[in-house]
């Protein structure tokens, strides 16, 4: 049976994502105990921000990465929906706009990362500028090829700086993206995420894959770690990005400030 640490990608390994199962249920067996777990953890997030917010000493990034359909949104619904508003901001990179052209590709992003004492969630991220930049040729390959270091530099210097970084690369398989992409199809309330551009990019599935591998391959270091999350069954998802999101606030563990003065030598009026 597969562990969470087996999610991990080891730095400078080569995953083949055609030998990760993507519908693996890994300790979550049963959907109702797992939903209720996630449920329990996503309640604990909530707590742990509330106190990471009142120290204001570190933050954490979380990144999710995916193909069309992947669960990004869902993931966030279900993991951060309780958190209060001030403590955690949600970044969905989008194509650049003109104003991020004239700039190198980090400036962007270097604008979205979490300040001390929040929770920062990037739907998509800095890895689009190694994944559809790479697979639609929008860039020169060379210039792909120098970003792969950049993007280590660029994290590195972050969690120097007391951020600590999850990256999660949500896995599907291309029969459960077809499902999923036909539901926006036929659901009137999901009509709105369906874009032509799906399909073109389901065109270049392998060529995305390939593009993956590499990724994770060159960009999973020590101090920000890859994982690999099997997101054919959605609640396994979910299961398993709240308990390593949990597990990492906990180890973070941050402490309400203790105030320079005492309760007792005030009086409210």
């Amino acid at each position: 049976m597969t562990s969470l640490s087996d999610l991990l990608v080891k730095p400078g390994s080569r995953p083949r994502l055609s030998e990760r199962d993507p519908r693996s249920t890994l300790s979550f067996a049963d959907k109702e105990v797992a939903k209720a777990r996630t449920a329990d953890d996503a309640a604990e997030i909530d707590r742990l921000q509330d106190i990471l917010y009142a120290e204001g000493r570190c933050a954490l990034l979380v990144v999710l990465q995916g193909t069309d359909t992947a669960g990004k949104d869902g993931t966030i619904r279900e993991l951060f929906n309780r958190t209060g508003p001030l403590g955690v901001r949600v970044t969905a990179f989008r194509a650049p706009s003109e104003e991020d052209l004239d700039h190198d590709f980090l400036w962007r992003v270097h604008r979205a990362v979490p300040p001390r004492g929040t929770i920062g969630i990037f739907n998509r991220s800095h890895y689009e500028d190694v994944l559809v930049v790479k697979v639609r040729g929008l860039v020169p390959a060379e210039a792909v090829e120098k970003r792969y270091a950049q993007i280590n530099a660029f994290e590195k210097m972050l969690v120097e700086n007391g951020t600590t970084i999850l990256k999660f690369m949500l896995h599907i398989s291309k029969e459960e993206q077809r499902e999923r992409l036909q539901a926006r199809l036929d659901d009137p309330r999901k009509r709105w995420k369906f874009q032509q551009s799906d399909l073109d990019d389901r065109l270049r599935w392998d060529a995305f894959q390939e593009a993956y591998e590499t990724m994770l391959e060159r960009c999973s270091t020590d101090w920000a770690p890859w994982r690999v999350i099997p997101s054919d069954r959605k609640w396994v998802r979910s299961a398993v990005i709240a308990t390593i999101v949990r597990q990492t606030l906990e180890e973070m563990d941050p402490k309400y400030p203790v105030p320079g003065w005492k309760p007792e030598d005030f009086r409210i009026p």
